[in-house]
């Protein structure tokens, strides 16, 4: 019997397409899943746990490829689905935990400073009056912060103050502040993406809309060498995080040192394609396949203690 994986998404298109094409290519049945028509249902046996396309069962595997926004309900119900796949012995790629830590800003930068990860300098907090002080401090050291949402991705919302702090509102009331790194100009920073552990493919983002380099901002892909210094500060950030996965965003510091940015747990990998061989869809695949699903049932079998038989 072939397998059967959930891919987690609020959209369909061509990241969900070289998906199930991956997926088919190794004689699996992928089929998508949208986390909002999941449902806890514990009149629905034996798990309790409702997937659309899957009856009563389970997938053999969930590969998460999209959240979509919404409350604050309805995102913790769906990260709630995701925790409840994993505490009935699904693999989850990347799992909840992973991507919480990877979608909060803040957790992200605590967790690369903890972990000694090169990261510029960050401050995060609800007190106004403290990040004021942090911009003039700044401003006073002839330094430039950039203001950033807490939740958020492909360069929006992002603000460069000068020397007064701006409403916190439209940050929901939360300041998250970083020190501004100038990569020069033309501006650029580097998307690395880590599978498994190994760092795989390498790209720059040229240009954009002034000092954001976003792809989704009109950025332009090229090229880049996956050097040993890229690689091994993006894995180390990857597993700070816990992340299977990750599409890590390093940009150069003085002596040309790279430091993470961000770390992307729902990484899209469309413009890394484009400027790089390797086939990223099959490489995410058969990592699921060929190492996190194996680890899982070890795993499962241990807690069971069929390991011991």
């Amino acid at each position: 019997m072939s397998l059967r994986v959930a891919i987690m998404t609020d959209e369909t298109g061509w990241h969900t397409g070289r998906l199930k094409k991956a997926f088919r290519a190794r004689g699996v049945k992928a089929r998508c899943v949208d986390l909002s028509h999941c449902r806890i249902d514990t009149t629905w046996p034996p798990y309790g746990l409702a997937i659309p396309g899957f009856g009563h069962a389970l997938p053999d595997a969930v590969f998460v490829r999209g959240i979509a926004g919404g409350t604050f309900e309805q995102v913790t119900l769906r990260l709630g689905i995701l925790h409840a796949l994993r505490e009935c012995g699904v693999p989850v790629y990347n799992d909840a935990r992973a991507i919480e830590r990877s979608v909060d800003k803040s957790m992200t930068s605590f967790l690369l400073n903890r972990y000694g990860v090169p990261t510029p300098a960050t401050w995060a907090g609800e007190s106004a009056a403290f990040a004021q002080r942090v911009l003039m401090r700044e401003t006073a050291a002839r330094r430039q912060v950039v203001m950033k949402p807490l939740f958020g991705s492909q360069g929006k919302g992002l603000r460069k103050p000068g020397v007064t702090l701006p409403s916190l509102k439209p940050f929901s009331q939360v300041a998250y502040l970083q020190r501004y790194v100038d990569a020069g100009k033309p501006g650029f920073d580097w998307r690395v993406l880590v599978i498994g552990g190994q760092a795989v493919a390498a790209m720059k983002r040229v240009g954009g809309e002034g000092w954001i380099h976003n792809f989704a901002r009109g950025a332009r892909c090229e090229p880049a060498e996956l050097t040993p210094a890229l690689a091994e500060i993006a894995v180390r950030a990857t597993q700070a995080l816990g992340l299977d996965y990750a599409g890590v965003d390093l940009i150069p510091s003085e002596g040309e040192r790279p430091v993470v940015l961000e770390v992307n747990g729902v990484a899209a990998w469309r413009g890394l394609q484009s400027v790089t061989s390797p086939d990223i869809a099959a490489l995410l695949v058969d990592d699921l396949l060929d190492r996190k699903l194996p680890a899982s049932k070890g795993l499962l079998a241990l807690a069971s203690g069929d390991g011991h038989r």
